[in-house]
């Protein structure tokens, strides 16, 4: 029996225990008495001028590319190899690294660590990717403390809220089990005044029970998947549950789409905010007050690149997003392809005056790719989705390179005219030879950990 086991067979007040005591835990990982430190030193460097953030990521960048390519085994022996087949190419220089894929690091996640660390002493993360394998990141105590800090700050505290508040977050953890009818669907984390609403839980009849959960608790703010909040939010309109009001919620872990942030904000009445990022980080970015999406120079540098020359586009293409850590320098990923594309801006000023770039576009990830008969490759479709439509939640399936399956939860009010749009928008994208399905259901499938992809394209599985 294995530890998740025990967990769900416990009565919820030992569940409670056990959350909490597994929260001090991550309080120790997370957070420090150099943290408050670290968050004004965060908020002072947000108003750095464009020469400050170039000349502090040039030194950092140095600082790390030798560091990976003199401690680093996976890179020393790259360098080694290149230099043996005459290559003198400077290490000094970004370009002058090959690209980063993740199927590296899936392989030998031992080989990214530098030499002067001991990996039990180190904090171990997981992103499972589209493939299901777990790809393991290691991160020291200390970075994890200047990441969580940089959380605070540019998440948190640029909308007014603390870490010291009580909070809650819907995501994919399994606090309750899959097969249970009845709440709790959520614990109660008291070390980190959280409330862990499951989001594999919801749908109509639990509504009301998620609602007064959240009530009893009375949290300042949220983080959230959009989709699941979109859910909720959904039955809370339907039922004219009344919520009380958080400060801000934000979204994490999928794209937020239109239709999500409408329905999010109607129900619980408070701005909706975006937040990009992903556990290796190597890029990170948060919505500011006046809905720009700023990305932290100080966690990573960002290539936006063409996806056939690998050359870095102009501001404002859409490009892929290659990254460079700058924050984690035990575990440097060095031009790691994340997956992602969108454009980003170096020039854009911002009414909040903060001198960082702006993410305009995310399109999502290029593990799910589409392809039109006539060999084009397309990014995610869910810009579908993304004006004013009847719908709760939507996935597109690609089955063959002449059918796509969109599959929708409808809203009250959805008719032919709304299918019909749906399958001219898909026809705009791939042509009018593809054959289109709408097929209305009750929920769009999640994986195991609650999330789903907007996007899902079978001739890559």
């Amino acid at each position: 029996m294995n530890k998740l086991d025990i967990y769900s067979r416990l009565p919820y007040p030992l569940k409670v225990l056990s959350a909490s005591l597994h929260g001090f835990y991550l309080r120790w990982w997370r957070y420090g008495r150099e943290t408050e430190s670290l968050v004004e030193e965060a908020l002072e460097r947000d108003t750095w001028t464009a020469d400050q953030w170039k000349n502090w990521q040039e030194e950092r960048l140095a600082f790390i590319l030798h560091r990976a390519a003199t401690k680093v085994p996976f890179y020393r022996d790259q360098w080694q190899k290149r230099r043996a087949a005459g290559d003198r190419s400077s290490w000094d220089y970004l370009e002058n690294w090959p690209i980063l894929e993740k199927q590296s690091v899936r392989l030998k996640p031992e080989l990214f660590l530098t030499d002067d660390i001991n990996p039990n002493h180190m904090y171990l993360d997981h992103t499972s990717g589209t493939t299901g394998t777990p790809l393991k990141i290691y991160l020291s105590r200390e970075t994890v403390h200047q990441w969580y800090a940089l959380y605070e700050a540019r998440i948190r505290r640029w909308h007014g809220v603390s870490i010291h508040e009580p909070w809650l977050i819907l995501g994919g953890q399994l606090v309750a089990p899959s097969n249970q009818e009845k709440p709790p669907f959520w614990v109660r984390n008291l070390a980190l005044n959280q409330l862990y609403l499951s989001s594999i839980h919801i749908k109509k009849e639990n509504a009301i029970h998620y609602v007064r959960e959240i009530n009893r608790f009375s949290p300042t703010h949220w983080i959230v998947y959009p989709s699941s909040a979109a859910s909720l939010a959904s039955f809370v309109l339907q039922q004219q549950l009344s919520v009380i009001r958080p400060k801000v919620i934000f979204t994490n872990a999928e794209p937020l789409l239109s239709y999500q942030k409408k329905l999010i904000e109607q129900a619980f009445q408070c701005p909706v905010q975006e937040t990009y990022g992903m556990a290796e980080i190597v890029a990170a970015a948060s919505e500011c007050e006046f809905g720009n999406l700023h990305l932290f120079p100080d966690v990573g540098i960002l290539e936006n690149l063409d996806f056939t020359s690998n050359l870095p586009v102009v501001d404002g293409q859409t490009g892929e997003f290659v990254c460079t850590s700058l924050l984690n320098q035990d575990m440097p990923l060095i031009r790691y392809r994340i997956g992602d594309a969108g454009n980003v801006s170096h020039h854009l000023h911002c009414e909040c005056a903060r001198n960082m770039p702006i993410l305009t576009k995310i399109e999502g990830r290029t593990d799910d790719m589409v392809l039109t008969p006539d060999g084009k490759q397309i990014g995610r479709m869910d810009p579908i989705f993304k004006t004013d439509i009847n719908i709760l939640e939507g996935q597109i399936i690609q089955e063959t390179l002449d059918f796509t399956r969109v599959k929708v939860v409808p809203m009250d009010g959805f008719n032919n005219e709304d299918v019909q749009d749906i399958i001219q928008r898909v026809h705009q994208r791939l042509g009018e030879s593809v054959r289109v399905e709408v097929e209305l259901v009750d929920e769009i499938p999640r994986t195991k950990t609650g999330k789903f992809k907007a996007v899902v394209s079978h001739l890559q599985s």
